[in-house]
């Protein structure tokens, strides 16, 4: 396949792209195409690598409404109706939503996703069904999975003994929600708990931390800490940490060298954050998100997620990333010209730096030849115009193909 006068990322000028065995095997100015090779005439198109979302939940997505809508709106209303769905889980009903969603993420350009899986289940029937729809869209998508405690490690009867079976069943990363632990003593706990786990099994470390409005949350500091002492560093994320939008400044300038230090991973999953966020505010209101543009600024990795889509926390969502970004942006209020142009990088290389999929990851001679391309010339106006993508290829394979619609417009004219 020979893509040609395609712009890869925003730069200035065009150049051809040539796959050979599902790899990208040259780069330049201009290739010549060779007999019975496929062109593809990008005509100064953007090239981009493909989205990235580093945090969903496939095994509640479109459980919205079931067996209750959250009327309330909020994180805990949530984790209380999903207890009551969860009870209903079935192996087939798992694996049905989960593939369903994934294929809606896979039309919007995403080809690589890690989904956290509650665990806390004596019986695991999430967490065996997305084992196999792991196995089965290896052709056509990348998938992590981390074994989440929903209800707690500590917090929740035989926690750590369903934390080590997930382990055992071959999980991708241990997760950790040490906010919602009954005590400041078992958040601790159950943090060191975790990175134990993952250093015997050999595993990354994703874990919701202090995603809750109250400033007095910080399993952040413990989480860096450990991740610094142990060496894990960039095996490390810490997703939401929207308490830190309520943390005091002087602490944060102490906080920000450990986060330095550490070298974690951060993700912000901006629809989730803004909804579930200030539900106890009355005015002024919190947005909930972290402090993006901060950690961003200081040279740390932070990636946006989707988070929920149709579930007891979010009852919207069509995984297209886009819409998390073009949200996140108005948010962090990241709206520059060179910031919205940079953005990108929150769904895309971020991302890939979170999974720890870089070796596989960016359009680069010698990489998988995987990447989007929009029917556009820069991502100001992707984002701005949500231009269709005209192309996903996976391993040199198209995925997605669209036709671009046409619109006619006839306006009455004023006499």
């Amino acid at each position: 396949m020979l893509i040609k006068q395609v712009v890869i990322e925003n730069a200035a000028k065009r150049q051809d792209v040539r796959i050979i065995d599902g790899k990208f095997a040259a780069i330049a100015d201009y290739l010549e195409a060779n007999e019975g090779e496929q062109v593809i005439a990008a005509n100064g198109k953007l090239m981009m690598p493909p989205f990235v979302d580093p945090h969903v939940h496939l095994d509640s997505t479109m459980t919205a409404g079931e067996p209750e809508w959250n009327e309330k709106g909020t994180l805990f209303e949530g984790i209380r109706i999903w207890g009551e769905r969860k009870q209903t889980l079935s192996h087939e009903d798992v694996k049905q939503r989960a593939i369903k969603a994934l294929k809606i993420q896979a039309a919007h350009g995403l080809q690589f996703v890690r989904s956290h899986v509650d665990v806390t289940d004596p019986n695991l029937v999430a967490l065996k069904a997305l084992i196999e729809v792991r196995e089965e869209v290896k052709p056509w998508m990348t998938l992590q999975l981390v074994a989440f405690p929903q209800d707690g490690i500590l917090s929740f009867p035989n926690g750590k003994e369903l934390m080590t079976k997930a382990a055992q069943m071959g999980v991708d990363a241990i997760g950790a929600i040490p906010h919602f632990e009954f005590t400041r003593e078992y958040s601790v706990e159950s943090l060191r708990f975790v990175f134990d786990l993952a250093q015997k099994y050999d595993l990354l470390i994703d874990a919701h931390t202090d995603e809750i409005d109250d400033p007095a949350s910080r399993g952040l500091e413990t989480l860096a800490t450990l991740a610094l002492e142990t060496g894990l560093k960039e095996r490390v994320t810490a997703s939401h940490t929207t308490a830190m939008g309520s943390y005091n400044d002087a602490y944060v300038s102490k906080l920000m060298r450990l986060l330095k230090l550490a070298d974690i991973n951060f993700v912000a999953n901006p629809l989730i954050n803004m909804y579930l966020g200030g539900r106890f505010d009355t005015y002024p209101k919190r947005r909930g998100l972290t402090r993006v543009k901060e950690l961003d600024q200081e040279g740390l990795n932070v990636a946006f997620g989707e988070d929920d889509i149709k579930d007891p926390w979010y009852p919207m969502g069509n995984g297209n990333m886009m819409d998390v970004l073009h949200m996140g942006l108005h948010a962090t209020q990241m709206m520059g010209y060179t910031e919205v142009m940079n953005s990108y990088r929150f769904i895309t290389h971020h991302g890939a730096r979170t999974l720890q999929v870089e070796n596989q990851y960016g359009i680069e001679v010698g990489k998988p030849a995987n990447f989007l391309i929009f029917n556009a010339d820069n991502w100001y106006n992707t984002l701005n115009e949500r231009a269709e993508i005209l192309y996903s290829v996976h391993e040199g394979k198209i995925l997605v193909k669209t036709q671009p619609a046409k619109m006619q417009i006839d306006l009455p004219k004023l006499d």
